[in-house]
């Protein structure tokens, strides 16, 4: 679902910068609003324009971009399991078998318990 998704928005961010490059330009942008081409008081926000079907594209592949990344940010965020602390606490470990021991120490402590050590085996004393 995940790789669905991203598929689908990279896509969605082709078709929407060719959308966007295809435009017209509105003639004189920011600069032109404060003391440019054009005095106006419709001028600070430009002139209103027909919706045709590039700004209409725009409009929809840019929601779409923005829904998209939000939703994939979540999923990647949050991951498909449950884990418990528990399970990686008691998994063992594996050593590398080309680690190289010092001398004097041991390669790895084992995680089991030691046997208990039993007291030397006596031989009764001899009866006189």
């Amino acid at each position: 679902m995940y790789t669905f998704l991203l598929v689908i928005l990279i896509l969605d961010a082709i078709v929407l910068s060719a959308a966007v490059l295809l435009q017209s330009g509105k003639g004189g942008g920011l600069a032109a609003s404060f003391g440019g081409a054009s005095s106006s008081t419709d001028a600070l926000m430009g002139t209103r324009q027909a919706g045709n079907i590039l700004t209409r594209t725009s409009w929809w592949g840019g929601g779409l971009f923005i829904f998209l990344a939000f939703v994939l940010q979540i999923m990647s965020a949050r991951p498909t399991t449950p884990t418990s602390i528990l399970d990686k606490a008691f998994t063992p470990t594996k050593t590398p078998a080309t680690q190289q021991a010092l001398p004097g120490v041991p390669a790895a402590v084992p995680l089991t318990p030691a046997a208990p050590a039993t007291a030397p085996a006596t031989s009764p004393a001899p009866k006189k």
